[in-house]
């Protein structure tokens, strides 16, 4: 079998592949690509068992079909460094070598037959569909990423929730410290549906998505998720189990408004955090008229550190703990120019908002507070 492939189209779709193989396998050919040419397309496949990711691209020709699988380390040095060209494959399926060619020379590589290549699960009948902008999603897994736990007694706690109501969809993460709910408003569904994607496919999609425009495509029943966008499509094995009620924690009376620029907050806390006790990393709030004052303390190392700045806050004077570092992440994952910091007491979560929503969508971070000594 021969066929003829752009090396730039072919090193952008490997390189995206690549992401998802692991560095050890439990099956050897896990650590190939699966090259399948049907009909003067090129189908590619990697793989780790529980997560498959595909893409093609057109051949710039090819003389039949077949596929065969290869391995990924060598072939990803070999055409990385490749300017823009035409590279030709000439693959002996019987005797397991591709001879590849370029415009100064050639190399070979041992293949294996695609037939020991395991096949990706298919979604069940029934199953449940959600059509996303492609930004829109990128922009969802962004903000709530970081917000997922690494728990090995609650795995449930270790993906990002998608829970499709009549009102919306929500795509919610959360640690147990913090949390992450977006709404989307436009997107909803007659019958509830839910699954939790786990951390690997939302990285995977973060770093593909937002590129370019379309749909994105979700299909899922109770065990899998089949996810199509452009030119590529992700399979992959849902987290099993019930999410926790997140709405149950969300505080519904925060009278407390306090009003702050959010790319100073985030600098002060940067400047704060370094003198705050090692392993509580707490930072003490404590607004009251104007005046938003951040404090840290490390008294086994006589350390401290104080710094103002001017807000706009409407309700009681109060001082609250919450973790520097946490607080830090959310007010990155934002990117508004203010912040609404919604706060009841200081053993009450506090909840941070943009003051302005996006478009059709309702976004909100908690916080839990810190035990702080007067």
């Amino acid at each position: 079998m021969r066929f003829t492939v752009s090396s730039t189209a072919l090193s952008s779709r490997l390189n995206a592949l690549s992401r998802v193989i692991n560095s050890k396998n439990s099956l050897p050919i896990l650590a190939d690509f699966l090259f399948d040419v049907r009909d003067n397309v090129l189908h590619l496949t990697a793989s780790d068992s529980e997560n498959v990711m595909k893409t093609h691209l057109e051949l710039t020709e090819s003389d039949g079909n077949g596929s065969f699988a290869i391995g990924n380390h060598d072939l990803l040095e070999a055409v990385k460094g490749f300017s823009e060209q035409p590279i030709t494959f000439d693959v002996d399926l019987e005797g397991n070598m591709a001879k590849i060619s370029y415009q100064n020379g050639l190399f070979s590589l041992p293949t294996e037959s695609a037939e020991g290549y395991p096949q990706a699960q298919a979604i069940g009948e029934g199953a449940h569909e959600i059509v996303i902008p492609n930004g829109l999603l990128a922009e969802n897994i962004n903000r709530s990423l970081f917000a997922t736990a690494q728990d090995e007694l609650r795995p449930v706690m270790n993906g990002i929730y998608f829970d499709l109501t009549p009102e919306c969809l929500s795509v919610v993460a959360s640690d147990g410290h913090k949390l992450v709910r977006n709404k989307i408003l436009n997107i909803h569904s007659e019958e509830p549906a839910a699954f939790i994607m786990p951390k690997k496919p939302a990285s995977l999609l973060k770093s593909i998505l937002g590129k370019d425009g379309g749909d994105v495509v979700i299909r899922f029943d109770e065990r899998n998720a089949h996810i199509s966008y452009g030119d590529g499509e992700i399979i992959s094995r849902l987290i099993e189990g019930r999410y926790p009620n997140y709405n149950s924690v969300i505080p519904q009376n925060n009278p407390n408004l306090l009003t702050v620029d959010r790319l100073t907050l985030l600098a002060a806390l940067r400047r704060v955090q370094p003198f705050a006790n090692d392993s509580s990393n707490l930072i003490r709030f404590h607004v009251e008229g104007g005046t938003l004052q951040l404090d840290a303390e490390d008294y086994d190392f006589s350390k401290t550190a104080t710094e103002r700045m001017s807000c706009e806050y409407n309700g009681q004077p109060m001082s609250i703990g919450f973790k520097g570092s946490s607080f830090i992440e959310i007010l990155s994952n934002f990117d508004c120019q203010e912040v609404i910091i919604q706060l009841a007491d200081p053993s009450r979560a506090g909840l941070v908002l943009p003051s302005e929503q996006p478009e059709n969508q309702d976004v909100l971070m908690l916080m839990m507070p810190m035990l702080i000594n007067d």
